[in-house]
């Protein structure tokens, strides 16, 4: 199992080469995500077994969407990359962290 900081660095590393601007990669990957993390009280490995569950809390209609629309939508953004990223890695990773 990988740790939380080779996750997050992993993560940072494939929006870089998804064209997200640097700025963005570093406040999704060292702060949105990690922020979620502890306002949840939650490990990366649950974000990730459960991810679909946090976009949909987080998410227009969910019970903490007041919250991921902040900064411009930027928490429920940061967790809908996160999928894709965590979808990816499974699929190219032999569903595997």
């Amino acid at each position: 199992m990988k740790s939380q900081r080779f996750i997050l660095n992993d993560f940072a590393m494939h929006l870089e080469i998804n064209g997200y601007a640097n700025s963005t990669m570093y406040d999704y990957a060292k702060v949105r995500i990690p922020q979620i993390l502890l306002r949840e009280d939650i490990c990366i490995n649950y974000l990730i077994e459960n991810i679909h569950l946090f976009v949909y809390k987080y998410d227009s209609y969910g019970k903490e969407a007041d919250y991921g629309n902040r900064s411009n939508r930027a928490y429920i953004n940061a967790l809908k990359r996160f999928k894709q990223y965590v979808f990816f890695v499974m699929v190219n990773n032999g569903y595997e962290f």
